[in-house]
This record gives C-alpha cells, sequence and structure tokens, in this order.
C-alpha cells in the first residue's frame, strides 16, 4: 500500500489485489438443458419421414399469478413485461391470492384477473391446463405451489420470479440455526419450478437446484428511491450525526464479497484525501466533508477495518464512518452529496445501489467497467475515471464541489442521471422474459407461435409503464415490499414449526398408543390361552366329535358374517346406482382434479393412477381393472381412454346398468358439462327409449377452445395433430383389417352443418359401449403398433412438434366420432344448459358416406 495506490497493474502484479474478474455467474444447467433438448427434436424431424406443421390457430395462453395485487414494483415490472408479451400475440390472465388496487391497471390493458386460493386446504377450480406456461411472481406466493406439484399440473411449465433478497438473508439463519427442514421445503418448491428467475446475481445458491436464471433490470430501485424521498421530510443530517453544512460523499461498492474489496476502499479513501485536506473547515477546524462507507451488513466487523484503514492514510477522526447496507442504505444515499462507486469488480449487470444512488438524483462517479459505461456516458449523467489510474477520480471530485458545495453542472448532471436510471434495463427485461419464453414453452400445433422479440414496439422497450401507476402509487397499499417479505418468512415459519410440532406429537403419541395395544393383545392372548387350556382339560376323556379345526370354524363363521352384512356394507350411493338406467364416469389423474368431480348417484370416479384418488369416495380403480395402466407409458398416452379399458374388462363387476356415460373433468372445469337439468332430460331421453341406440354427448367441436375458426373434422384432427392425423388414423385402419395397397383408407366425416363430441363426455346403451370398445382397442393395437418403437425410445412422435408423453391422445379423443357415425348410431347434441336436444348428421345425409368396416 505504501508502494502505489494508484497504480494498479503494479499491484495486480505483485498479486496483492484481486478483481475476481475471472469469476461469472451462468445459469449452466438451465442453458444446457435448452440446448439438449433443441438439439434431441431437431435430430428427431430431420430423420422423420414425416414432416411438422404448425397451424397456429390460436394464441399462446399464460396465466400470471401473484401473491397480491399491492401497489408496489414487481407489479410495475410484470405489467410492463405483460403489455410488451401482449404485443407479440400472448394472451393472458392474472391470478392473485389477494385483491388489490393493481387489478385496475391490469384490467386497463385488458388482462383480466381471478382471486384464487391455495390448494392446501380448499380446493382450487382453475384448469391450468388450459394455459401454455405459468409465470409465478414473488416468493410470496408460494402457497399456490400446491397446486402446480398436484397431477396433472406437474409438467406444466413454470417460471418463478423472485424479486426479495428477504429468503436469501433468511436462509444463512436457517443454515447457522441448523433448520435444514425449512430449507427442505423451499428447496422441494424451487424444484418445482422449470425456471427460477432473479433480476440480478444475488446470492440464492442455498435453493439452487440447477434452474436458476437471470433477466437483469428492475424498477424497484428507482420505487424505493421515490418513496423515501417523499417520506424523508425530516433533516437527516441530524439523525446521522452531521450538521447542515456538512457535504457527504458516500463509498458504495460490489454487492458480492471479495479478497480485495478492502484494498479497493482504500484506494478510494486514498484518492479521496487531497480534497478532504483543501475542504473548508468548521468551528472546529475539522473539514466539512465527510465520507460514508455504505459496506457489508450489520453483523459484519468491516466498521473496524474502516476505522484502521482510516487511521493509517492519515485520516482525522470523525471523518470517515463505516454504515451498513442492509440497514442505512437509504438513508446514505438519500443524505449523500456524491456517491463513488468504489469497485473494480465487472459486474454482469448494472450495480443496483448505483442505479438507486443515480433515482436519488446524486452526482455519480464511477470506474469504466463495461457494464457502468454501457449506460453512463461521461459528463452526462454522471463522472467516469479510468480504473487504474484514480489520480483522475481525485481531479474529478474537485470539479464536482465548488466551494464546498455541489457544482451547477453537477446537479444538471444527476439530473439527467435520475431520469437514466428510473428506466434502466427496461429493454433487457422484456426481451429476457420473451426470449425465455421461447425456449421454456412447448406450444401445441393449434397454438400460433409468438412473434419474434425484435417484432416488440419500441415503445415497450424504453420506460415502465409508470403512467399507468401515477394514482395508484398514493393509495395507502402502496406498502413497503420489504417488511411484506419480512412478515410472510416470520409468518410462514411459525407455521412450519407448529405443523412440525403437531406432526412430532401425534407420532409420539401414536407410537405410545401403538405399544399399549400390543401390551393389551399380548394380555388377552396370554387370557385366552390359558382358558383354552382350562376347556382341553375338562374335555378330556370324553367321546372325540368331529367339529373341524379352529381355523376352519373361524372361516365359515367370517364368511357367514360377510355374506349377512354384505348388503349393509355398500354405501347409499351405490344402491341408488344400481337402480338408475345411466351411469356417468368420471376419469381422473392426481389430486388437482377433484374439484372438477361430481359427488353424486349419477356419477362415479375411475381414478387412473393408484395414488391421488379421492378418500372415502366409491371411485374404481383403474390400475386394479387393467394392469397396463400401472405402465406410467400407457397411462399417458392412452389417457382417458384407459378408463374406458378398465370399465369394460369384466364389466358386469363394476357397471350393472343399461346405459353407460363417461364426463371428462375438464368439461366440468370449462363449464361443459350436464347441469341438473341436462342431468334429468339426458335420463326422460334414455328411459323413454325416445332416440333408440344412441351416442348422446355434450361437448361438441365447434364450441372448443381449440377451434376457433370452427374447422371441419378432419382439419380440426390435423391442427391438434401437428398435421398428421389423417396419416395415422389411415395407417392404423391398414393394420386393423390387413390392407395391402395404398388405397385411401380414411373414413369420410362430411361437412353437413352437424358438429362432433370432444373432450370424451358423452352416453351410450351399455351394448352398444362394449362394441365400440371392441373397435377401439384393435384401432389402438394397430396405432400402438404403428408408433411404439419410435414414441417409447425418443419421447418424439409425428403427431407433436415436441416431446409428448400424451402423442395419440388426441386421435383417440375424436374416435368415438367416427365409429358412431360409421356404426349408423343416431347422434344427439344434449345442450349440457338447457338439455335441449338436437339430431346431427341424420341417416339421410349419411347415405353411401358409412364405411362397412367400421
Amino acid at each position: 500500500m505504501e508502494l502505489s495506490y494508484g497504480d494498479f497493474k503494479v499491484l495486480k502484479e505483485m498479486g496483492v489485489i484481486d478483481f475476481a474478474e475471472d469469476v461469472r455467474f451462468e445459469p449452466t444447467k438451465v442453458l444446457e438443458k435448452f440446448q439438449k433438448e433443441a438439439r434431441a427434436a431437431n435430430h428427431y424431424f430431420s430423420a422423420s419421414n414425416r414432416t411438422v406443421q404448425r397451424f397456429g390457430y390460436r394464441k399462446p395462453q399464460l396465466a400470471l399469478v401473484f401473491a397480491d395485487l399491492f401497489v408496489d414494483s414487481q407489479q410495475l415490472l410484470m405489467v410492463t413485461v405483460a403489455a410488451a408479451l401482449q404485443e407479440i400475440g400472448y394472451k393472458i390472465q392474472v391470478f392473485s391470492l389477494e385483491d388489490g388496487p393493481v387489478r385496475e391497471i391490469w384490467r386497463k390493458i385488458g388482462i383480466p384477473i381471478t382471486i384464487i386460493q391455495t390448494c392446501v386446504n380448499m380446493p382450487s377450480f382453475v384448469d391450468w391446463l388450459n394455459y401454455d406456461g405459468i409465470l409465478v411472481s414473488s416468493f410470496q406466493a408460494k402457497g399456490v405451489f400446491s397446486c402446480f406439484e398436484q397431477e396433472p399440473f406437474k409438467s406444466l411449465p413454470l417460471i418463478w420470479t423472485i424479486h426479495e433478497r428477504s429468503l436469501a438473508t433468511r436462509s444463512r439463519k436457517y443454515i447457522s440455526d441448523g433448520q435444514t427442514g425449512i430449507l427442505s421445503d423451499w428447496k422441494r418448491v424451487f424444484n418445482r419450478s422449470t425456471v427460477v428467475v432473479f433480476p440480478n446475481y444475488m446470492i440464492y445458491a442455498t435453493f439452487d437446484v440447477g434452474n436458476f436464471f437471470v433477466i437483469p433490470g428492475s424498477p424497484a430501485e428507482a420505487w424505493e428511491a421515490d418513496t423515501v424521498m417523499a417520506s424523508h421530510k425530516d433533516n437527516l443530517h441530524f439523525r446521522m450525526g452531521y450538521e447542515p453544512e456538512d457535504a457527504i460523499i458516500a463509498i458504495v461498492g460490489s454487492q458480492f464479497l471479495y479478497r480485495s474489496l478492502w484494498l479497493e476502499h482504500a484506494i478510494i479513501l486514498q484518492a479521496l484525501l487531497p480534497v478532504v485536506l483543501e475542504f473548508p473547515l468548521d468551528n472546529s477546524s475539522n473539514s466539512q466533508l465527510k465520507i460514508i462507507v455504505l459496506s457489508g451488513d450489520s453483523t459484519s466487523n468491516y466498521g473496524a477495518v474502516i476505522e484502521e484503514i482510516a487511521l493509517k492514510l492519515k485520516y482525522q477522526s470523525g471523518i470517515v464512518k463505516h454504515k451498513a447496507l442492509d440497514v442505512d442504505a437509504d438513508n446514505v444515499l438519500s443524505m449523500a452529496d456524491l456517491v463513488i462507486y468504489g469497485s473494480f469488480l465487472e459486474e454482469q449487470s448494472f450495480p443496483d445501489i448505483l442505479m438507486k444512488a443515480m433515482c436519488f438524483e446524486k452526482p455519480i462517479i464511477a470506474p469504466d467497467l463495461s457494464m457502468i459505461i454501457k449506460y453512463v456516458d461521461d459528463r452526462v449523467n454522471g463522472y467516469l475515471f479510468p480504473k487504474e489510474n484514480t489520480k483522475v477520480l481525485t481531479q474529478m471530485i474537485r470539479q464536482v464541489f465548488l466551494k464546498g458545495k455541489i457544482s451547477p453542472l453537477a446537479r444538471n448532471i444527476a439530473s439527467i442521471g435520475r431520469s437514466t436510471a428510473r428506466n434502466l434495463m427496461v429493454l433487457e427485461t422484456v426481451e429476457g422474459y420473451a426470449s425465455l419464453l421461447l425456449k421454456v414453452l412447448k406450444l401445441p400445433s393449434e397454438v400460433a407461435s409468438p412473434g419474434d422479440v425484435a417484432e416488440i414496439p419500441p415503445k415497450f422497450k424504453e420506460k415502465w409503464q409508470w403512467h399507468l401507476f401515477e394514482v395508484a402509487s398514493n393509495l395507502t397499499y402502496s406498502t413497503d415490499r420489504t417488511l411484506r417479505s419480512h412478515t410472510f418468512l416470520d409468518k410462514f415459519e411459525q407455521h412450519w414449526n407448529h405443523t412440525q410440532r403437531e406432526r412430532f406429537g401425534d407420532a409420539k403419541a401414536a407410537n405410545e398408543l401403538f405399544v399399549y395395544n400390543i401390551w393389551e393383545e399380548e394380555k388377552q392372548i396370554a387370557m385366552a390361552n390359558a382358558r383354552k387350556g382350562r376347556e382341553e382339560e375338562e374335555i378330556k376323556g370324553r367321546t372325540d366329535q368331529s367339529y373341524g379345526t379352529w381355523e376352519e370354524v373361524y372361516r365359515s363363521a367370517k364368511k357367514a358374517d360377510r355374506s349377512k352384512n354384505d348388503l349393509h356394507e355398500r354405501e347409499e350411493g351405490e344402491l341408488v346406482r344400481t337402480g338408475q338406467p345411466l351411469c356417468i364416469y368420471e376419469p381422473y389423474f392426481g389430486e388437482g382434479t377433484w374439484p372438477f368431480l361430481h359427488i353424486s348417484s349419477l356419477y362415479r370416479g375411475i381414478g387412473l393412477s393408484t395414488k391421488g384418488r379421492r378418500p372415502r369416495a366409491e371411485d374404481i380403480d383403474a390400475p386394479s381393472r387393467l394392469p397396463l395402466l400401472n405402465k406410467p407409458y400407457y397411462r399417458d398416452i392412452l389417457g382417458e381412454y384407459g378408463a374406458f379399458f378398465a370399465i369394460a374388462n369384466s364389466i358386469d363387476r363394476v357397471h350393472k346398468n343399461a346405459w353407460i356415460g363417461f364426463q371428462s373433468w375438464r368439461a366440468t372445469a370449462s363449464k361443459a358439462s350436464l347441469s341438473r337439468i341436462a342431468e334429468n332430460a339426458l335420463l326422460d331421453a334414455i328411459q323413454s327409449r325416445r332416440h333408440g341406440d344412441a351416442l348422446y354427448f355434450w361437448a361438441r367441436l365447434d364450441l372448443d377452445p381449440r377451434n376457433p375458426f370452427q374447422l371441419d373434422f378432419w382439419s380440426f384432427c390435423d391442427a391438434i395433430n401437428a398435421g398428421n392425423c389423417k396419416f395415422a388414423f389411415s395407417e392404423a385402419l391398414k393394420r386393423m383389417y390387413g390392407i395391402k395397397h395404398d388405397l385411401d383408407s380414411l373414413p369420410s366425416m362430411p361437412v353437413d352443418g352437424g358438429t362432433w363430441s370432444v373432450m370424451h363426455s358423452w352416453a351410450l346403451p351399455t351394448r352398444s359401449f362394449l362394441e365400440f370398445v371392441m373397435f377401439s382397442r384393435m384401432f389402438v393395437d394397430a396405432l400402438d403398433a404403428h408408433m411404439y418403437d419410435e414414441h417409447h425410445s425418443s419421447g418424439f412422435c409425428y403427431l407433436s412438434l415436441s416431446k409428448d408423453k400424451h402423442c395419440y391422445s388426441r386421435i383417440l379423443e375424436l374416435l368415438i366420432n367416427v365409429w358412431a357415425y360409421h356404426s349408423a348410431r343416431r347422434m344427439m347434441y344434449v345442450n349440457p344448459k338447457t338439455g335441449q336436444m338436437q339430431e346431427h348428421h341424420r341417416f339421410k345425409s349419411r347415405k353411401g358416406l358409412l364405411a362397412r368396416c367400421v
């Protein structure tokens, strides 16, 4: 240090100083994952004999989920991003756990809002499968993750944006206190996210599971500066221990701690010393220039380091002080006359602390680091000095002050700097989210690709949407986001600790009860054995009679008991159901579907997986009736068709009604399920045999959200299957019927003014259902033989534009129409609200079009 403070080259060659220039934070695992997926898709489609096509009949849909709709910088950022995304073709819906004033702002930009609840204790009536991607904002929305950790929503692309530092700070406490359980709980939620996005390179390494990503830029610093400037009306100089005439220079630096940080501060203080000596003196012959080093947190001893450096440099006592970032940052920046950025680390994004200083309208002096000179022009909106020549820094400080006060030129530069900082990195933020969505979302073939990032109009990338928040920012709801985040963490910890105490307490009580029950059972066994011994002694010598063994007597008694009580053990719903002409089965997979299932004697659930079945319900366990569904591959690819096959297998054991129906939980979610009026109308039509052997359906193709242009049957099927539905259908039928030559084996599905069934929501006579299942099994066998090897090995199939575990399930969704039309069944549409019925595709219109093979 005595050798040279100004010559960085010498210090670097001596190995004394290390600017950590070789340290960079890169989302390596996430980027590798994106690249691997892109390579796999390119390899498959380049080698495939079939081309795939995107039709783009509907917009990509995003769900934005918030903890609340209060007025804060986070809402400002997401409103800005959402407005830009709308410009390139996204359709957006906002969900929030709590209402607030920002509701009106979202409505103003044409985005609807829905207030929801977490899925922990209350059901969530949201079909998240309607959305191509989910964006969750703030860790305070953690409660909503319980919805996305349930099937069938587990595999939805989810981007979680975290702006707060509070959890990162609190995680250190969890580690030091040995609270690994809380850490594991947070890691579980982080792990569910496809990507976790931060606005800067904060230290969240404790939770990193390989999905962290950084999109720089946030209006948070500008928002906080505005709030502080509006609230600090009193004399900060006096409160902080300074005189009104004192000029304050604040030295700030990198958010990261590295080895040479203290030396950088020493170098800046060395450059400031000549200016301090030249500055006017107060009445006590002390310099009126005061220096505050703003660094570290309140738990560190860095203040002692700064005092020692100031002493070595021969500063007068009281001139140089240290303040902690986590306690005094806003007060110091608000009070300072000049802010010097005293770190020489090449950051990957513009330093937050420097941005906030500019937002406080303070003149700033910073080294010519690449990330700083990208936004700061020397003597235009700030001052820059070469980082390897701190003598220039001394000269600049002399120019900033004029007779102990900030010069008019410096004030003008600070004013321009504030305008710059308020909208810093809007472009990087907007384009960052748009680019990330392109990598994360796997859009179906009927969904249009969003516009290119470059197509976003410039006005949406130049400024945050401040004008929308001008009125709302004055409301009382504009609370401190940091305070709210700490309050949330406090409540979360209390709840978590309480849950743990209850869990372990119950476990202890259960263990004690278990031991007591074992003791009681042993006592009863001993008494029974003693009684048995006495009885055997009493009957010894009597004539032997054949009563059978104890085991035989026990089995006979239990059998008689079961037969006697069989009727009483049946649920009331089952008895009512048996007497009805119709039973409608609702296939489901996972707890996320439970809110959409009916609890009525007319309906019965059928779980496609043994896990995730409803407790205390009379649902059918499909895998136990069809072991094929125990294999996740076939459970996923068959979808709700697995329920058809499971019911048809030994159908008399579970279904004793003359008619059978199915209704998708998604039909209920989209409000296309049968109302009570429609149910009664359907039952009346069935009992009166009004339409004979007919297919009744109530979810129609022309009203399906995937079909906004009301395409005909085969065009729609192609649209949702990457343009290859007709080919796959034709190939399957050829295999079914052994057709060797290249004939057009595609059944006719004409455009005759009628519509078709979708979403597996229909009813049939049970006998006809079994015929349909026989036809379906042959069709599925043929389709599976055609596609299994390729799809099972790669995860790709030519019916989708990306990896798709459901592959041909969308073809199976429409198969009922082909069978019903060509097997000469009447096709009756039932209005799900009114129950009114209308026949489609009358027999006269089918003349000469029916395929005999079906």
